[in-house]
């Protein structure tokens, strides 16, 4: 991420980690960065008839393989896979609810114990010089939280 560490979550804590920020023994951290999708999103009608690119950034906390196997841990091939999917999964109008609708499908991943997630939208008609726009929305686990879908797009 280009503007400082990955989101905190709630607590005021780095994702997925302990007391005091400390990392969580059994756990570990899969990032994905940079992940660009060209998809129709936003207010403005131009957002609904032409496609622009969003970017997607997304970090999961997951339990640490006991083995050195694929199968053991989230395959971050499917998280780019579920990624792409849900962003082209019906047009919303905020960046706020891609992520969270992003983060939401993410957690539903086997093994997955958080995750946060941020949309940039580097070409926003906003009619001003600007480096980026974004928003982060982060998951945890049985936080109740989601209005997104699962990977298999239904309502999660």
């Amino acid at each position: 991420m280009s503007d400082g560490p990955f989101p905190m979550s709630a607590d005021g804590s780095p994702l997925g980690a302990g007391p005091g920020g400390d990392a969580v023994p059994g756990r570990a951290r899969i990032a994905l960065t940079g992940l660009r999708i060209m998809a129709r999103h936003g207010v403005l009608p131009v957002e609904h008839a032409e496609e622009q690119p969003f970017i997607v950034d997304a970090e999961l906390v997951v339990d640490e393989p006991e083995r050195d196997e694929l199968s053991r841990t989230v395959d971050y091939a499917e998280v780019a896979r579920v990624i792409v999917r849900t962003v082209g999964d019906g047009h919303v109008d905020l960046i706020e609810t891609l992520a969270a609708r992003i983060a939401d499908a993410c957690l539903v991943l086997p093994g997955v114990r958080a995750s946060a997630v941020r949309v940039h939208k580097p070409e926003a008609p906003i009619g001003l010089p600007f480096r980026d726009v974004s928003a982060t929305v982060v998951r945890r686990a049985g936080d109740g939280a989601g209005t997104g879908t699962t990977p298999d797009g239904t309502p999660a």
